[in-house]
């Protein structure tokens, strides 16, 4: 319960200061309504001339403000309105027995769910075959480690179409490999520099101890830095999902996709429907968080097992 006092401190934070921000937002949308129903408000041209005084409308026109609260196309959508939505693409769904439907949130995170868990996949095999290589070779340290530090300085949204682009040259069909690229790209990176941060974190003395018992190379790497790199190594790949997932959405974005998250946040842009993209945004930081907690657990059973206290 005292762990739980402050988180739900900056979530209560969070809603309130979420709540004082729809007023403003929606404001010129509560007095399109507000007209259209006959009431006295400023006139729509009127309002033209205010683009950048939303405050002296809001005084102006306090009497109006709480239909910012309940407008069917927000600009900002109330708590309860995304979590309604949320329910209506997922729950209800499920309950009618359509889950898998094309409507549901559940399907489109699912198509997103496979080519961020084989994103993932790929990301960290490479991400631990780099800090092996690293620990072990000073060439491919010196070599190796700049280049991946610089390939993180090229923006995601502009390589993204390069990997698709290039997946159809060769003649790569469908959109569930390129994702997956694009995932193990932002994936990678965390765990290669928390792999190598672990590897690297055994002492001299325990390195000396085992020279003394005429350990080999490979022995020392089981017996000493592998499992000291476990920590490291769990807390690399909470951050490695989170990018992965983070990879396939945007990665959903410039393939015209009409599946998965990215393709519901495009769609609710296209079409005007605010409420489908902040949906599909929350479905995807619950999916994030599922997937960290299945880490988190495995982590702990792992730490646990080996004798550490996870």
């Amino acid at each position: 319960m005292r762990n739980l006092v402050p988180i739900l401190t900056v979530l209560a934070a969070i809603v309130a200061l979420w709540y004082a921000a729809v007023a403003p937002m929606n404001i010129r949308g509560a007095l399109d309504v507000a007209e259209r129903a006959g009431s006295d408000v400023v006139p729509a041209e009127s309002r033209a001339r205010f683009e950048q005084s939303i405050w002296r409308l809001m005084a102006d026109n306090s009497e109006h403000i709480a239909l910012g609260y309940s407008l069917d196309r927000p600009r900002l959508p109330t708590p309860v309105q995304v979590g309604a939505e949320l329910w209506k693409t997922t729950g209800e769904m499920a309950l009618r027995g359509r889950a898998l439907s094309k409507r549901s949130l559940i399907y489109h995170g699912w198509i997103t769910l496979q080519s961020t868990l084989w994103g993932f996949a790929l990301g960290t095999v490479l991400g631990m075959a780099g800090a092996i290589a690293i620990v072990y070779s000073r060439v491919v340290n010196m070599s190796l480690m700049p280049w991946a530090i610089i390939s993180q300085t090229v923006p995601i949204v502009a390589l993204a179409p390069m990997i698709i682009v290039l997946s159809s040259q060769v003649g790569i069909e469908g959109r569930t490999v390129p994702k997956a690229i694009i995932s193990a790209y932002l994936c990678y990176f965390p765990v290669l520099v928390g792999m190598v941060k672990g590897l690297r974190s055994p002492g001299a003395a325990q390195l000396d101890l085992l020279r003394t018992y005429s350990a080999s190379g490979l022995q020392a790497f089981l017996k000493l830095r592998l499992p000291a790199s476990m920590p490291y190594l769990f807390t690399s790949l909470k951050i490695g999902i989170a990018a992965a997932l983070v990879g396939t959405i945007v990665g959903e974005l410039p393939t015209g996709a009409i599946s998965g998250l990215g393709a519901r946040i495009l769609i609710g842009d296209q079409f005007g429907t605010p409420l489908a993209i902040w949906a599909a945004l929350f479905a995807a930081a619950i999916l994030a968080g599922i997937l960290v907690t299945l880490l988190d657990l495995m982590q702990r059973a792992t730490l646990r097992r080996m004798g550490v206290q996870a």
